[in-house]
């Protein structure tokens, strides 16, 4: 165990996290750096590379990755070590890396609500365009565009982190009610009145520390938290509208605030555990979160499509995400970048990515896949009611993007800190407290 770096540093960063940054990586509660060299079965003669990360599973999914490399690249071995630290540590410390141009690992992840960060001024990042190349007819686009600068790319995704419902059919069933038939918001309402009188349970989260739920909203607008120059824009009329939807069922009882601010969290864990909350409105991931905190609901939960404000909107975003970056202190970038694109985006690299992880794989080749998607024998197969991979065929091409830019800290930081409380646990004014959040965000980055 090594100690790698300090953790006071910009401590203050931490509110920057508030919300889109959890998904696939925010669940390492590691203290300090651990550091693993895998050999993956090569030879004396093998490169080795380093590979930063703050998330323990992706290591294992690259050693993995690296032993079925060696095998079938016997000339271009690897040997690579793996160092896992803390989420802020690692980011303070590769920016610092990559800025000087000293000490940054061949390889390393980045987590989506950072990368804006690597992105400013002239990239100390490799151009990947070549390697995403080959794979490009079978990936997510909107993925690879969240880790991309002026048409350059700089990361490969891990996952779509497709966002969906999440239904306790028990809970349903018990107030008459069938996931099925909730379309539009209208429909969640409804069912959500039905819930609370027939159980005392809340269909759904106000959530006051994310924004999962906001974001939805506004992707099937088509709109976004910044406008079309790239500046924050939070008091559009489509925030308004979403927010009002959300407010309205908050009065209505079919939403209700959560302990722990979103259902991501150790506190809301109990929460559904318990029976009080009957669906969640989350990014694909969140399964891993069921199976392995809420082993209590297996057979219970059933995924959907979000509902929607009017029907024909698009009834998905990609939420969440780690771009794995090559730095330009690589030792062999070339061979860095083969890598990179044989671990994360070939069709290989997937299976095990939703097999191991249960993610929903950027290659949608594996969607396709029936042996592999409905395999009786995965646990996130066995857990759900119904195949996550049905409802990812049908909203695949419906799955829309949220920029995450410089600004996005930013605005997180106020949502999550003021804004979203003043409207769910103050009963605030929506139009007013937008508007409030759109002078501070703007006074808090100068922009006046």
């Amino acid at each position: 165990m090594l100690r790698i770096w300090s953790k006071g540093l910009l401590c203050g960063l931490v509110l920057s996290m508030i919300v889109f940054l959890w998904g696939c990586g925010n669940q390492s509660n590691l203290s300090e750096g651990e550091n693993t060299v895998i050999e993956g079965g090569a030879g004396e003669d093998a490169v080795t590379m380093e590979y930063w990360t703050f998330v323990e599973l992706h290591g294992q999914h690259f050693e993995k990755m690296l032993t079925k490399w060696n095998a079938e690249y016997p000339e271009r071995q690897i040997k690579l070590n793996v160092t896992v630290m803390p989420y802020d540590d690692m980011h303070n410390k590769l920016s610092i890396a990559v800025q000087t141009g000293t000490g940054a690992p061949d390889i390393a992840d980045i987590e989506l609500g950072k990368f804006p960060d690597f992105m400013a001024g002239t990239p100390q990042l490799v151009p990947l365009n070549d390697v995403i190349e080959p794979y490009r007819d079978t990936i997510v686009p909107s993925r690879l565009d969240l880790y991309s600068k002026d048409g350059t790319y700089y990361g490969i995704p891990t996952h779509v982190g497709a966002s969906v419902a999440f239904y306790n059919v028990e809970i349903l069933e018990q107030a008459g009610v069938d996931y099925r038939d909730i379309v539009t918001w209208e429909d969640y309402k409804q069912a959500g009145i039905k819930v609370y009188e027939a159980t005392g349970s809340y269909l759904g989260t106000a959530n006051t520390s994310a924004l999962w739920q906001v974001s939805m909203l506004l992707a099937q607008q088509g709109a976004d938290y910044v406008d079309a120059t790239g500046l924050p824009k939070v008091n559009s009329e489509e925030m308004i509208r979403g927010l009002t939807v959300l407010r309205d069922l908050q009065e209505a009882d079919a939403i209700a605030t959560i302990a722990g601010g979103q259902p991501d969290t150790e506190e809301a864990y109990g929460e559904y555990t318990a029976g009080k909350y009957a669906s969640a409105m989350m990014p694909l991931w969140m399964m891993s979160r069921f199976t392995n905190y809420m082993t209590d609901l297996e057979g219970k939960i059933a995924i959907a499509p979000i509902p929607v404000i009017e029907e024909g909107m698009p009834r998905s975003v990609g939420q969440g995400g780690t771009g794995t970056v090559v730095t330009k202190n690589a030792a062999d970038i070339e061979l860095a970048k083969d890598f990179l694109a044989f671990a994360k985006l070939s069709l290989d690299a997937n299976i095990e990515i939703w097999n191991v992880l249960g993610f929903d794989p950027v290659n949608m080749d594996v969607w396709e896949m029936e042996e592999i998607t409905h395999n009786p024998d995965n646990t996130f197969v066995r857990y759900f009611v119904n195949n996550p991979f049905d409802v990812l065929n049908e909203i695949k091409d419906e799955i829309q993007l949220i920029r995450s830019t410089e600004y996005s800290p930013t605005i997180n930081n106020v949502f999550g800190t003021t804004t979203l409380n003043e409207i769910y646990e103050d009963g605030r004014d929506v139009r007013e407290a937008l508007d409030d959040a759109q002078a501070q965000i703007e006074q808090e980055l100068q922009l006046r």
